[in-house]
């Protein structure tokens, strides 16, 4: 994996054999209890674009001795929508590698057991959506923006296998929000054209925008983080949050290798 270093001084392009894809970036978060590792890595051919994502991995000792800000070497498995780390290795220090940009570093992701931070935007149709509106609710709450390339296409599949999975009476007691991170160009017309292209029933789920300056301040509030490369793609960490009745958060996801079932249970207990 060593060779991946040239890779990295040409713009960190990454190759695809198969369904397996070697890449390189810089470590920003280790969660060895919860087997995920958050890498602001470059753009890998064929997969994805340069952004900030928290993967899964398949072996929790890969994380022994990781450290934020150590640049790594790694290969991604694909399973359908899922992916996966299955080899990483940090032949270096600290240090960035040629990756530009930064999501803020760390861990600052809105943790389970906080207050879900409020927020007041609106939504597809123009009404006013807030968090305190919902209490009463179980709400899972996303960021995703209309342009996205990747990643977000597959979370709001992910979510909408979940909430179709719900009962009639659960649907009636869920709320999903997914936020834009993208609202200078997500206007309610086109996350209401996102939604449609995907044949969802907005009863019961926003997608949310609003001046850049609010929406700014929820991306932060929750550590979500953005950056716009200039491609104008927007490196972000991947994460959805489930919110309680009470507006405390339950549960956090990281990435995009969850088990819709699992997520249905979650929900189903907090009801």
């Amino acid at each position: 994996m060593r060779g991946l270093a040239l890779a990295a001084a040409l713009g960190l392009i990454a190759c695809g054999r198969g369904d397996t894809f070697e890449a390189v970036g810089v470590v920003r978060a280790v969660r060895a209890e919860e087997k995920q590792v958050t890498i602001e890595h470059g753009v890998i051919a064929g997969l994805m674009p340069a952004m900030t994502m928290s993967f899964d991995v398949a072996d929790p000792q890969l994380l022994a001795g990781l450290a934020p800000g150590q640049y790594v070497e790694f290969t991604i498995a694909r399973r359908g929508d899922r992916f996966e780390i299955v080899a990483l290795e940090a032949p270096g220090g600290a240090g960035g590698a040629g990756v530009s940009g930064t999501s803020g570093g760390g861990d600052a992701l809105a943790a389970a057991g906080d207050p879900a931070p409020d927020f007041a935007l609106i939504d597809q149709d123009a009404r006013p959506i807030s968090l305190a509106s919902l209490r009463g609710k179980a709400v899972l709450l996303d960021f995703v923006y209309t342009n996205c390339p990747g990643p977000c296409p597959i979370l709001t599949g992910l979510h909408q296998k979940v909430r179709d999975g719900l009962s009639a009476a659960d649907r009636a007691r869920v709320q999903l929000v997914s936020i834009s991170l993208d609202p200078e160009h997500d206007t309610p017309a086109e996350l209401r054209a996102y939604a449609s292209a995907r044949r969802i029933d907005t009863q019961g789920w926003s997608f949310a925008t609003g001046p850049s300056a609010d929406v700014d301040a929820v991306v932060r509030a929750y550590g979500v983080g953005k950056v716009r490369q200039p491609s104008g793609e927007i490196e972000h960490t991947v994460a959805t949050f489930l919110i309680d009745r009470d507006g405390k958060i339950a549960r956090r996801y990281l990435g995009l290798d969850h088990d819709p079932a699992a997520m249905r249970t979650d929900i189903e207990r907090l009801l």
